[in-house]
C-alpha cells in the first residue's frame, strides 16, 4: 500500500470514528520516511510558450502518466488565494494551471478538481486570477473549478505532530487518488518564500494565521498528511518583494522557468536560486528535509 492510500484508508476509518461519537486519531508522522532510492530528478526548463513549457517540463520527468492514472480522480492545487490579475505574480498562473489540467485528462484522469482557500473573496479571485476562465475554457465535464465547501473539513489529529497536534484538513484533498501541487514562486513577508510547501496551507481550515508563529514545524506537519504526488513551481513571473499578496507591477520578475519534481522538497530547494537563496536560508524547507519529506542535498537533486 502506498503512502496516498494509506491515508485515504486511514482516513475513512477516522470519519467513521467521528461519526460514533470518538476522536479520530491518524498517527501520519509515524509513517516511515520514503525509501532513499539515490538521486532525485528535478526539470528546469525555461520558455515563453507555456503551453510547449508545460509539455517539456512534464516531459524531463517522464510524463504526467508518471504521475497520473487512467481513471484516477486528481486534485490540481493552484495558489488563488488573492484579488489579483495574473501580471501581478500573486496566484498561479492561470495558463500553467490550464495546460497542467489538460495533461491531467490526456492521462486519463477520472475527474480534476481545481481549487484553493483563498485569503480575499473567493469569487473575486477565482476570477480575477483567471483561473476560472482558463479551466472553464477547457469544456471538459471531467474538470471543475470549484469553491471549497466549508462542510467538507474534517479534523484529523496527528499523533507525533511537533506542532499541531490536530487540524482541519478538507476531505476532497485528501481522499482523490492524486494530488498535483501547483504554487506560483514569491516572496513571503513572514517565510522569505513561498512555493510547494507552504502551498499546502490552501488545503486546511481553522485559523491560519496562528500557524506562523511556528511556521516551518507547522508545514512540516501538515505536509505529512497532504502528499503532493507532483510538484510543479510556476516562475513564469515571479514575485520577489511585498509577497505575498503583491500588486505593484515594480516587484515582479519575468523568468518563464517552470520547477518541477516528484519531491516537494527538492522543487522547492531549486527554486530558491531564483531569488538568489540558498535552501539552507529557508527554515521549512531544512524542516522538512529533516523529518524525511524529501531532500534539499545537492549532492542527490539531479537536473533533467
Amino acid at each position: 500500500m502506498d503512502r496516498r492510500r494509506f491515508v485515504r484508508r486511514s482516513l475513512h476509518g477516522a470519519i467513521a470514528a467521528a461519526t460514533l461519537g470518538s476522536f479520530p486519531v491518524l498517527d501520519l508522522l509515524a509513517l516511515p520516511a520514503r525509501a532513499d532510492t539515490g538521486r532525485v530528478a528535478v526539470a528546469v526548463r525555461k520558455g515563453q510558450d507555456i503551453e510547449a513549457l508545460v509539455a517539456e517540463t512534464l516531459a524531463a520527468l517522464g510524463g504526467m502518466e508518471k504521475f497520473v492514472g487512467r481513471g484516477e480522480s486528481v486534485i490540481v492545487k493552484p495558489n488563488i488565494g488573492w484579488d489579483r490579475s495574473p501580471e501581478t505574480a500573486a496566484n498561479t498562473n492561470p495558463l500553467v494551471v490550464k495546460a497542467v489540467v489538460e495533461h491531467c485528462l490526456e492521462a486519463g484522469a477520472r475527474s480534476v478538481q481545481v481549487f484553493d482557500r483563498s485569503a480575499n473573496d473567493a469569487r473575486r479571485c477565482y476570477v480575477n486570477s483567471g483561473i476560472e476562465e482558463a479551466v472553464t475554457a477547457i469544456r471538459s465535464d471531467r474538470v471543475r473549478v470549484e469553491h471549497m465547501d466549508r462542510r467538507a473539513y474534517r479534523d484529523i489529529a496527528i499523533q507525533k505532530g511537533v506542532e499541531l497536534t490536530n487540524w482541519p484538513f478538507y476531505v476532497p484533498a485528501i481522499e482523490a487518488d492524486r494530488f498535483i501541487n501547483l504554487p506560483i514562486a514569491k516572496h513571503h513577508g513572514l517565510s522569505t518564500l513561498t512555493l510547494g510547501l507552504k502551498n499546502i496551507m490552501g488545503v486546511i481550515g481553522g485559523n491560519r494565521g496562528v500557524l506562523h508563529r511556528r511556521l516551518s514545524e507547522s508545514l512540516a506537519d501538515i505536509n505529512t498528511v497532504v502528499h503532493s504526488d507532483l510538484t510543479l513551481i510556476d516562475a513564469v513571473r515571479i514575485l520577489v518583494a511585498n509577497g505575498p499578496q503583491g500588486g505593484r507591477l515594480e516587484d515582479v520578475r519575468v523568468t518563464d522557468t517552470l520547477i518541477a519534481s516528484a519531491d516537494i522538497v527538492a522543487a522547492d530547494a531549486a527554486a530558491c536560486s531564483l531569488f538568489g537563496h540558498d535552501p539552507t536560508d529557508i527554515e521549512m524547507i531544512v524542516e522538512a528535509a529533516r523529518r524525511g519529506l524529501g531532500t534539499m542535498d545537492p549532492e542527490r537533486i539531479e537536473r533533467v
